[in-house]
């Protein structure tokens, strides 16, 4: 792998946590699922596993939200009995500046539905 495929752990203006892998951050982001969980969490900051599912079966979401979490990309915490995810913006454009931007804007974030995660044009 060439030398800007990976973050740095050790660079103090990273913010911590295993070095980002862009292998695996494009390998994550290629299920149009987990895109649009990112898309999501990009528009609204934070959110439920419950709010991201989409009606979609417990254990697939399970396994969704695992890939993105490896990759770096969302971190989950227990607030109660539900989880909250949350994207990890600054540790991904301190690893790779503007690929976030990039990703949402080729993406169409505004033509996202989250419910479906599929392209709909809006109108």
């Amino acid at each position: 792998m060439g030398d800007g495929a990976h973050a740095q752990a050790g660079d103090h203006d990273a913010p911590s946590g295993p070095a980002l892998r862009l292998d695996k951050v494009f390998q994550a982001l290629s299920d149009p699922v987990r895109l649009g969980i990112v898309i999501q969490l990009h528009r609204e900051g934070e959110s439920s596993c419950a709010a991201l599912d989409g009606g979609r079966p417990k254990s697939t979401m399970s396994h969704h939200f695992r890939v993105l979490r490896e990759a770096g990309l969302v971190e989950t915490r227990a607030q109660g009995v539900t989880h909250i995810n949350t994207l990890c913006r600054d540790r991904l454009d301190a690893a790779f500046p503007g690929l976030l931007d990039a990703i949402v804007s080729a993406a169409g974030a505004s033509r996202y539905r989250a419910d479906a995660y599929e392209r709909t044009p809006r109108g």
